[in-house]
Protein backbone atom coordinates (compact mmCIF):
# COMPACT_ATOMS: atom_id res chain seq x y z
CA UNK A 1 0.00 0.00 0.00
CA UNK A 2 1.38 3.43 -0.98
CA UNK A 3 2.09 5.97 1.73
CA UNK A 4 -0.14 9.07 1.56
CA UNK A 5 1.68 12.40 1.02
CA UNK A 6 1.24 15.13 3.60
CA UNK A 7 -0.10 18.46 2.29
CA UNK A 8 2.15 21.54 2.09
CA UNK A 9 5.38 19.59 2.10
CA UNK A 10 4.75 18.33 5.61
CA UNK A 11 3.45 21.54 7.16
CA UNK A 12 0.20 21.73 9.09
CA UNK A 13 -1.18 25.27 9.39
CA UNK A 14 -3.85 26.16 11.92
CA UNK A 15 -5.49 29.60 11.77
CA UNK A 16 -7.86 28.82 14.65
CA UNK A 17 -7.98 31.67 17.13
CA UNK A 18 -6.42 34.25 14.78
CA UNK A 19 -8.31 37.53 14.86
CA UNK A 20 -6.33 39.49 12.24
CA UNK A 21 -8.30 40.62 9.22
CA UNK A 22 -7.17 40.02 5.63
CA UNK A 23 -6.62 43.77 5.25
CA UNK A 24 -4.22 43.75 8.17
CA UNK A 25 -2.24 40.86 6.67
CA UNK A 26 -2.23 41.98 3.02
CA UNK A 27 -2.63 45.76 3.29
CA UNK A 28 -5.31 47.96 1.76
CA UNK A 29 -3.94 48.09 -1.81
CA UNK A 30 -4.54 45.32 -4.40
CA UNK A 31 -1.63 42.87 -4.73
CA UNK A 32 -0.79 39.97 -7.00
CA UNK A 33 -1.05 36.29 -6.09
CA UNK A 34 2.69 35.77 -5.64
CA UNK A 35 3.00 38.66 -3.18
CA UNK A 36 -0.12 37.42 -1.40
CA UNK A 37 1.49 34.01 -0.91
CA UNK A 38 4.67 35.60 0.46
CA UNK A 39 2.67 37.68 2.92
CA UNK A 40 0.64 34.67 4.09
CA UNK A 41 3.82 32.67 4.77
CA UNK A 42 5.43 35.65 6.54
CA UNK A 43 2.33 35.88 8.76
CA UNK A 44 2.34 32.12 9.44
CA UNK A 45 6.03 32.20 10.41
CA UNK A 46 5.67 35.35 12.52
CA UNK A 47 2.72 33.89 14.47
CA UNK A 48 4.27 30.38 14.56
CA UNK A 49 1.17 28.73 13.07
CA UNK A 50 2.97 26.05 11.03
CA UNK A 51 3.91 22.76 12.57
CA UNK A 52 5.75 19.88 10.90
Amino acid sequence: MAKKKVAFGGYSINFKGCTDSAERIFGSKPIGPSLMTKKIWAYVKRKRLAKR
